[in-house]
């Protein structure tokens, strides 16, 4: 007689694909509650999940922020939330079932009676909810809390479950705003959790566009065989937001665009796009080529050629008139802090050697785009006459990762007609076109491979280590070397950026 497993279900075919990962007994504990990413984010793709069916029955979730609330003034901001911000349609019986397991705790981080209200929380929870003991602790705070939070969880038992139960933390970033202070960050918080344990969110890892360069390129044999210094011009990957600081003057001066962006989200798209192809999808394989890739980064020898740092002004954008970066409220006149910058990196390898890699990212920009463009060499031989290929470019495949998600490839076809003229046309693949299911948002993945302990989408602490090892040197030379360069808000940025690629006889896409 055949021996079934009692850990899976013998009902299910393996090859069975649509039967998606469902967490276990758990909960989630949300610091710092009421702030945006929390009530925008958070709250809303944790009832996406529950009406997707991912999450037990039982799932609790607990917010601790500094207001007045009983449980029922929290479940209703979570209502709100959602009916605001939510994904998917709102349905009675799935949030009654999420609501029954709402609680919220009143406190200061640096309040012990606080901390032992959670406790007695998660006790209660435990018992009425069936957690398991299961809980993530997400610091959804600035991170000079970072330390005091996780320390008060260690001090007050909360950091390591009981038996076979977990507990993790979850970190949003920055992670420190240079080497020193993110190898101190990591210090503090290994003291408490596992390295494993630590969950370090980079949303745009959580997009399926971004999952996807991957699948493009290690499920297809046509692009991995030009993927490299034989093929490959350059590469441009650009992060444009067309909106300014808003009301985060606190938080945004003094870090600016390139550790906001660069040090995490633009070298992380640049690991992905040019790492080996990994053994596996298992967590360790996919650092190990991501980390091969950080710590062969070369930064140029002259920064002040090749690296462009830039602040917004005063201009019209989009049919009105908008502040610049230096007028903002909060902002100090004579900040030096960027809110653009552009730098040429290489990788020293067989596979990309002497490829540049260029890296921007800004605010107040044309528009709203991120997208990976690998610009191919022109083809090394043209039989055409001189006018027939004009208004050819280079060949060029573009991953567009927001907003409008999906590929485009870039080439040469001849016009109708009946002369050989050639010029470029594009062939698209769009998600929602492609599938009926709309990609979930990149939190709701992210918190779902959180609460299943899948950290293949969260950067480690080597990489984010690794990461201002290469912005460090250039953050230094900016601190040395004059001012950030003015754009009109709603251009792409300030002249000395197409500059620093006209030296090296090439310009910025337009996205």
């Amino acid at each position: 007689m055949r021996k079934v497993s009692t850990s899976s279900n013998p009902l299910r075919d393996p090859q069975d694909r649509r039967l998606p990962r469902i967490a276990g007994p758990s909960g989630l504990v949300i610091f710092g509650v009421t702030g945006d990413l929390s009530r925008k984010k958070l709250m809303p793709a944790v009832y996406d999940l529950a009406n997707r069916g991912l999450l037990p029955p039982g799932f609790s979730l607990v917010g601790f922020a500094r207001r007045d609330w009983e449980d029922e003034d929290f479940a209703q901001v979570v209502h709100d939330a959602v009916k605001e911000h939510a994904r998917t349609p709102f349905r009675e019986e799935v949030w009654q079932q999420l609501a029954e397991g709402f609680r919220f705790v009143p406190g200061e981080f640096d309040d012990d009676n606080s901390f032992e209200a959670l406790r007695a929380t998660i006790d209660e929870l435990d018992k009425a909810r069936g957690t398991g003991g299961n809980f993530a602790f997400y610091l959804s705070v600035p991170p000079k809390f970072f330390p005091k939070v996780v320390q008060q969880l260690k001090k007050h038992g909360l950091s390591q479950g009981q038996g076979d139960s977990w507990r993790r933390a979850v970190i949003e970033k920055p992670f420190g705003h240079d080497l020193a202070s993110a190898q101190e960050l990591n210090r503090v918080v290994h003291e408490v959790f596992e390295p494993v344990d630590v969950f370090r969110i980079d949303h745009y890892l959580g997009k399926e566009t971004v999952q996807n360069i991957l699948a493009l390129r290690f499920a297809n044999t046509m692009f991995e065989p030009i993927w490299n210094r034989s093929y490959v011009d350059h590469v441009q990957i650009t992060m444009a937001e067309d909106i300014g600081i808003g009301g985060r003057a606190g938080y945004y001066d003094g870090i600016g665009a390139a550790r906001d962006v660069i040090q995490n989200h633009l070298l992380q798209l640049l690991a992905l796009t040019a790492m080996e192809e990994p053994g596996s999808f298992h967590p360790k394989a996919l650092v190990t080529e991501k980390l091969k890739v950080l710590s062969a980064v070369e930064l140029p020898e002259d920064l002040g050629r090749y690296t462009v740092r830039g602040q917004y002004a005063h201009a019209w954008q989009g049919g009105e008139e908008v502040l610049g970066y230096l007028e903002e409220e909060g902002i100090d006149p004579k900040s030096k802090t960027d809110t653009y910058a552009a730098i040429k990196l290489t990788i020293n390898n067989r596979r990309w050697a002497g490829v540049p890699f260029y890296l921007r990212t800004g605010k107040r920009l044309g528009r709203r785009v991120t997208e990976i463009a690998v610009v191919f060499k022109r083809a090394p031989y043209l039989p055409f006459e001189s006018g027939a290929t004009e208004e050819l470019g280079q060949n060029a495949l573009v991953i567009r990762v927001q907003p409008d998600e999906g590929i485009t490839v870039r080439f040469g076809s001849k016009v109708p007609g009946t002369s050989m003229e050639v010029r470029d046309v594009t062939m698209d693949f769009a998600y929602g076109e492609s599938f009926t299911e709309s990609s979930p948002e990149a939190y709701e993945r992210l918190l779902l491979d959180v609460l299943l302990g899948d950290a293949n989408l969260f950067p480690r602490h080597q990489e984010v280590e690794l990461s201002w090892m290469i912005l460090d040197p250039i953050e230094e030379h900016w601190e040395k070397h004059g001012r950030p360069a003015q754009y009109p808000a709603g251009t792409w940025g300030p002249v000395e950026a197409d500059e620093m690629l006209a030296r090296d006889g090439r310009s910025w896409r337009r996205p």
